[in-house]
């Protein structure tokens, strides 16, 4: 497993989601503080009808698919297929000319790019993109903490947090009303770098191959070298 120092070595501007997902070092996210409020936001109640609704939305979902648009600081964009299986497993594989793919099979998060000879393993529990799988989702009382709702753009807007590490980022959902459904998120590190994330065509319900979910690359030593 990659160090924290050692993973921001490892870093590529081109890509970015790692950062957003390994939030050790990075992009973990913890409760901010709430300042004061533009008109259009309101801090989010200890009980709030609106966040048990989405606390019912993902924990009623068991499988998505989508094509995912992330737009990384300095203006690149680059696009891939997304896919999720509750609890604990996603994947994350972008389009060519990118090699770059992480996946999370429940206990841990894999990434490994062949073509930058790139590999590293964490903790699902360390990432900041693990709202998508979490079982069950507990957003009033739990590790997660909804600070703000916000409508914009006709979708709801929760800012979360990860309750117990304060003062390193947040996560911003957004997701479409009547019906609900996920549109994207924005990842906001302690630096204030953002990374966002939209969706299309999320379809739920699908059956979705577990080998989907488990490391299909070569070994990390492979990789290292380049493998092909």
């Amino acid at each position: 497993m990659l160090d924290s120092a050692v993973f921001r070595r490892h870093i590529r501007p081109m890509r970015i989601l790692l950062a957003a997902l390994s939030s050790v070092a990075l992009l973990s996210f913890g409760p901010v503080q709430v300042q004061a409020q533009a008109p259009a936001l309101a801090q989010a109640p200890a009980s709030n009808p609106q966040v048990a609704e989405v606390e019912r939305y993902f924990n009623g979902i068991r499988t998505m698919q989508a094509r995912f648009v992330q737009s990384n600081p300095g203006g690149t964009v680059v696009q891939g297929t997304l896919s999720v299986s509750r609890p604990g497993r996603m994947r994350f594989e972008y389009d060519p000319p990118s090699q770059l793919k992480i996946v999370a099979d429940g206990s841990q998060v894999t990434m490994w790019d062949i073509a930058n000879r790139d590999f590293g393993q964490w903790p699902i529990g360390w990432t900041a993109a693990s709202f998508l799988v979490r079982e069950p989702m507990v957003l009033q009382g739990g590790d997660l903490t909804v600070e703000k709702i916000e409508r914009t753009d006709g979708m709801l807007q929760l800012t979360m947090s990860q309750t117990r590490k304060p003062n390193e980022g947040k996560v911003i959902v957004r997701l479409g009303e009547n019906p609900m459904v996920l549109r994207g998120w924005s990842i906001i590190d302690n630096r204030g770098q953002r990374v966002d994330v939209a969706l299309n065509g999320l379809q739920t319900g699908l059956p979705l191959a577990a080998s989907l979910f488990k490391f299909d690359g070569p070994d990390a030593g492979a990789i290292r070298r380049g493998a092909n």
